[in-house]
């Protein structure tokens, strides 16, 4: 039996998620992906494959990561606004919905996108 590292299982439940989320041009995909110290978020409409915003956490300020998240949040939403996007269906990328995710969701939500 093979033990299944952090990253393996990470893929697994993105691979699943991905299964089941796709974006549109009416609702497209807020895609969120983490790293040990940046968190990246990007607005996808797979129809077309195009992404149509991004944000990340080395363009805001200071503060902690989690901070740094909500702020994210907030700036890929007032993009996403910018664009006329209201609505998105949320991919956490496999990773849980804990923390720096779910700050940077409840941050999305704040600048006034709605999933």
């Amino acid at each position: 039996m093979t033990k299944m590292t952090i990253q393996t299982a990470r893929r697994r439940r993105h691979r699943r998620v991905r299964g089941k989320v796709r974006g549109t041009a009416a609702r497209p995909r807020l895609a969120v992906f983490r790293s040990n110290l940046t968190i990246y978020a990007q607005v996808i409409d797979d129809d077309r494959g195009h992404t149509l915003c991004a944000a990340d956490s080395r363009s805001t300020g200071e503060g902690t990561k989690r901070d740094q998240a909500e702020a994210v949040g907030k700036l890929i939403a007032e993009r996403a606004r910018a664009l006329g996007v209201d609505t998105v269906v949320f991919d956490r990328g496999g990773f849980l919905y804990h923390g720096r995710i779910s700050a940077l969701a409840d941050g999305a939500r704040e600048g006034g996108l709605n999933f």
